[in-house]
């Protein structure tokens, strides 16, 4: 699928690079001259893109042309991009590699080679969502949930030996075991189990020491119960060429290809160009703090990469954000985070690049423009740029980058002006808007309690709190009864009693979303662990806490500078390498707090350094759940609650019994960066790649096939081929009309991408568990939606599965609807299952926003094998409505100042629509009602290539088209 001569447009702007390497690149400056100088160096990316796939077919040099002209051409043409490579993370990666084994299947069908189908853009793809929290702290005895697979048969996959029970150097103050005699760790055989991509130093003599049982635990619980999913991804590595697999226990998508997969600047063939990425992790957007352009996009987008095809977006408008000053001594990156975040928020970022300036941004090390890259999808931007400048350089120094090889690199950069120099605004680029923001007016905040958005300073906490408990039932508030706000209940744990109210804290998270990246919060977290270690305090034994690092890096300098045992003492211990806590998969809390928050009907609290907390998202009987950074998290979980003012009230008392404020045992800037410029070294860097390389023992005693078509299970839970391609022809038919379609669900505004997409826990009830039983399951067996996203079977039944989906039909929030030819109430899945009986076309009616997060291929692939044939909404959140067209279902828009309720439509009609022959962007259509009612509406199809797409039945078909 690579187009045939790129670049030959432009062949006369290959030059040779002005060093000793004699490499070649394409001095794209000269094409535009005063016109390249102003452009901003995210679109001088894209324009490099451009000059070198130029083929006059996928990318033609008018495109080239619109890219050069982006000041009068931002917002209103449609480009293509081709990205130097691709990035999955498991859970929205395997339904990219299913569908590749099931199109080779349709290839094969219609008569072509299915060999043809791999990857034309080296793909990478982490196993990193799969780790649940069967184990925590030190509860080793308890019984694990294993969740499905065979833990006997899990044990066959390693040749590990089991953990002794006894480990130096863990949770103590001083030395035990082989390190008090000065005995070096590893000649012990007792740690031959360590694993060899996480090492661990003991802090005190920095020895290698074995992992915590409790890493071990999990990970072997892990292979268990997800090997069927693992030896798929064996499979695709073998089979389709350009795909690396990265192993379970290695480290976060995002953060691997920070710390790993990036390249800067790519070399094929002695040709140099800018390194970009996209991916199905909406945290793929961290690189830019790399000066790596690179943004989560869907599965469905994902794989037409993969195939050799370009994104297509709207060239954007780039908002230039100049950073003046420096922050707080004691705010910390996330602080910095929070608060450029709630501004991009209020003056509209979305669907733009964000590109950094300003003398600020010379101020932030690398660690923490990646924190603040990496959540650009909470302000709505494509991206948050940060150029390559000499901090970039000198981190990629410090990380073991080859010397000749940055010598290059910054010779490149600065010969096709990629490379930002310290200078004032007035030598910065021409960008369609300009903000400022002071770093010294962030203060120290969190968010919650039920979305990231909405930030509280923490000096304002106890008051926002108490507030919420009295508004009512919203983004915000609880609608506590004024007389039950003091309400608290006695519970007994361990044999000790305590007592839990509104705000208790009982889940307390360090997890790796967002946060694990950057050494100075997770040192912060750590000397502050120490000095409340060191103080006395300690954390309630009943509050679920947990770190889970994003990779073997962060435990490396969090043991090698001695707070490790800190954080364990308190309940920080690593559970494992994965998204765990943020993604939902963690244990129940205990009996004794769930039957409390039942009795009292408390409005008990999570506290995660994440980048998600949506309502129900951690779990189910926690309803406020508040994002912050690290340090905060530990010193809430000190608190017990969230009800508290730090600058008034104390964590604890000391052994003499005086008071412990937050500001007593807070670490000073000065003591992070010590720690950070004494403890976390290059040679750890080093370190990590050589042990990634070397793989893990568990995975490379895998079997798998390596037959060109995959040997499909039909007993297979967890693997399935999917029905994409089932009516599959080798010419697309003409455009069907919908006639009398029912209403599946009636929304309103504000449905995100989590409220349709499965993801979690598979309830006992659902539609997905009945499936599951039904194939002889018990519900230890389940597993999460993300595990089985492979199986289309699960995932289509867990589709609006979401018991916060609010659907007008029945006036309270439940994942049910009305099947309206029966009357039932029935289970999403089951209503729709009985329209397609029937041979009814489904719709669904929403209102403003439909479709805004970032659970992604599914949102629009699930309401697809329901049998949605059109989405009509107020507004759509681009990349879903870009997600349905791709899937092939249509997203229609009511005009301007209409909505269904403004058109007195119930729901309870049916509704009719006829496509043109010669379907258009942004047609207007007629829709009719079965009450006779008529209105317009438009087809929100932005460019003929979302018509194409939508005209072949969506981008998979398309494809797939293409191979036969």
């Amino acid at each position: 699928m690579d187009a045939p001569g790129a670049g030959y447009a432009f062949e006369y702007l290959i030059e040779t690079l002005h060093d000793s390497s004699r490499k070649k690149f394409f001095n794209v400056p000269r094409l535009g001259g005063t016109k390249y100088d102003v452009l901003p160096y995210s679109i001088r990316v894209l324009l490099e893109a451009a000059v070198r796939n130029c083929d006059g077919f996928l990318m033609k040099k008018e495109d080239v042309m619109n890219i050069l002209d982006w000041k009068t051409k931002q917002s209103n043409v449609e480009v293509p991009f081709f990205p130097a490579r691709v990035l999955l993370q498991d859970f929205t990666g395997i339904p990219a590699m299913v569908d590749f084994a099931a199109m080779r299947e349709a290839v094969k069908i219609l008569g072509g080679d299915p060999r043809k189908v791999h990857p034309a853009r080296p793909t990478d793809l982490t196993v990193d969502h799969s780790l649940q929290i069967d184990f925590s702290k030190c509860a080793i005895q308890n019984a694990p949930n294993p969740g499905g697979g065979d833990l006997q048969k899990a044990g066959k996959l390693s040749p590990l030996r089991a953990q002794p029970k006894k480990l130096p150097c863990r949770g103590q103050t001083t030395c035990r075991g082989p390190c008090e005699s000065g005995e070096p760790a590893r000649s012990s055989g007792r740690f031959s189990s360590q694993i060899e991509n996480t090492p661990i130093l003991c802090p005190f003599h920095l020895q290698p020491v074995p992992e915590p049982e409790t890493v071990l635990k999990n990970q072997e619980v892990e292979f268990g119960r997800n090997r069927e999913r693992l030896q798929f991804f064996k499979w695709s590595s073998r089979v389709f060429k350009n795909v690396a697999v990265i192993p379970p226990g290695t480290g976060m998508a995002h953060q691997v290809n920070l710390e790993y997969l990036s390249r800067v600047v790519f070399e094929e063939d002695d040709l140099l160009f800018p390194d970009s990425v996209v991916g199905t992790d909406s945290h793929i957007t961290m690189v830019n703090g790399l000066g790596i352009l690179g943004w989560g996009v869907g599965g469905i987008e994902t794989e037409a990469v993969m195939l050799g095809l370009p994104v297509s977006l709207t060239l954007p408008e780039v908002v230039g954000c100049e950073l003046i000053g420096s922050s707080n001594p004691f705010v910390t990156s996330i602080d910095v985070v929070l608060g450029i975040t709630k501004h991009l928020r209020q003056v509209g970022v979305a669907g733009k690049f964000v590109e950094f300036f300003g003398s600020g941004v010379s101020q932030l090390s690398i660690v923490d423009r990646t924190t603040i890259a990496n959540m650009c999808p909470e302000y709505g931007a494509i991206l948050s740029f940060f150029p390559v400048d000499n901090v970039t350089l000198r981190h990629l120094e410090h990380t073991g980058f080859d010397k000749a090889k940055l010598e290059s690199m910054e010779t490149y950069l600065k010969a096709v002006k990629l490379f930002r120099h310290d200078q004032d605004s007035s030598g910065e680029p021409a960008y369609s808007q300009v903000i400022r923001i002071r770093l010294n007016s962030v203060v120290a905040s969190v968010s919650g309690p039920k979305r990231p958005q909405d930030r509280v300073a923490v000096t304002d906490m106890k008051r926002d709190f108490q507030a919420c408990l009295n508004e009512k039932v919203g983004f915000k508030g609880f609608q506590i009864a004024a007389e039950k706000q003091k309400d608290n209940v006695s519970i007994r744990y361990e044999g000790s009693e305590y007592t839990l109210s509104h705000g208790s804290v009982v889940m307390a998270a360090v997890t790796s979303c967002t946060n694990n990246c950057n050494p100075s919060v997770m040192l912060a977290a750590g000397l502050l662990a120490k000095k409340a270690v060191d103080a006395g305090l300690q954390v309630k034994p009943y509050i679920r806490t947990s770190l889970s690092p994003g990779g073997g890096m962060v435990t490396h300098y969090l043991s090698s500078s001695g707070v490790l045992p800190y954080l364990s003492k308190l309940g920080f211990e690593i559970v494992g390498y994965g998204c765990s806590t943020c993604v939902g998969n963690t244990a129940p809390l205990s009996e004794a707090v769930l039957s409390a928050v039942k009795q009292g009907d408390l409005v008990t609290c999570g506290v995660l350094s994440g980048n998600k907390n949506f309502e129900g998202r951690l779990c189910d009987c926690v309803r406020a759940n508040y994002l912050a950074s690290p340090p905060l998290v530990v010193a809430y979980a000190i608190a017990g609650t969230v009800n508290i003012d730090f600058q008034t009230e104390p964590l604890g008392t000391d052994a003499t019994g005086k008071s412990v404020y937050l500001q007593d045992i807070w670490p000073t800037r000065e003591e992070v960066q010590q720690t950070e410029e004494e403890r976390v070294t290059p040679s750890m860097f080093k370190a990590l790649k050589e042990k990634m390389e070397m793989g893990n023992k568990r995975w490379n005693s895998l079997e798998a096939p390596d037959s060109v078509l995959f040997p499909w299970d039909l007993k297979s839970t967890y693997i399935r081929c999917p029905s994409f391609f089932d009516k599959l022809t080798k010419e697309p038919g003409a455009l069907q009309p919908i006639e009398n379609a029912h209403v599946l669900l009636f929304l309103g505004d504000a449905v995100t991408t989590d409220h349709i997409s499965p993801a979690g826990s598979i309830a006992r009830s659902s539609a997905a568990a009945k499936y599951l039983t039904n194939r002889g399951l018990t519900p230890r067996e389940f597993n999460s939606y993300g595990a089985r996203r492979g199986n289309d079977a699960v995932m289509t039944r867990g589709t609006f599965a979401n018991i916060k989906l609010f659907n007008k039909f029945l006036g309270k929030p439940a994942p049910k609807t009305i099947h309206f030819p029966s009357g039932q109430t029935l289970d999403v899945f089951e209503a729709a299952e009985l329209y397609q009986k029937e041979g009814v076309p489904l719709i669904i009616l929403a209102g403003k926003k439909y479709g805004s997060g970032n659970s992604r291929d599914w949102a629009a692939k699930g309401p697809y094998l329901l049998g949605v044939k059109a989405v009509l909404a107020e507004s759509y959140e681009k990349i879903h409505k870009d997600h349905l067209i791709g899937i092939g279902i249509a997203p229609l828009q009511f005009l301007p100042g209409e909505n269904a309720d403004s058109l007195g439509l119930s729901g309870r009609e049916t509704f009719s629509l006829a496509f043109p022959e010669e379907l258009s962007p942004g047609v207007t259509l007629t829709m009719k009602t079965s009450t006779g009612k008529v209105f317009s509406v438009s087809a929100s199809f932005e460019s003929d290539v979302e018509v194409a797409l939508y005209k072949h039945g969506g981008l998979l078909n398309f494809v797939a088209r293409k191979f036969s």
